[in-house]
């Protein structure tokens, strides 16, 4: 489920963010790195939505910080431009 819209779509055709084991928050554009991990879709509006709301916060069950916030939001925008994705904004 997206953390940004709450849309359900199966993983390979969303991107995951992960909590590394050492406390790192970042995109995984593998799918495979150990840790916990979150989905959101490949669409700045759903990123945008999971910022504003602080869902990483609630869905790694830590408080992060709004430097993590924008660095997950750079490397999703850096991933987009290279991969593709909707490049979406409201």
């Amino acid at each position: 489920m997206c953390l940004g819209c709450g849309l359900r779509q199966p993983k390979r055709e969303m991107l995951r963010i992960v909590r590394t084991p050492e406390g790192e928050i970042k995109i995984d554009p593998t799918g495979r790195m150990n840790g916990r991990g979150c989905y959101i879709c490949k669409n700045r509006n759903c990123m945008a939505a999971a910022v504003r709301q602080k869902k990483l916060s609630r869905s790694f069950d830590t408080v992060v910080g709004p430097e993590v916030y924008s660095r997950v939001s750079e490397e999703f925008a850096e991933w987009l431009s290279v991969n593709g994705g909707q490049n979406i904004e409201q």
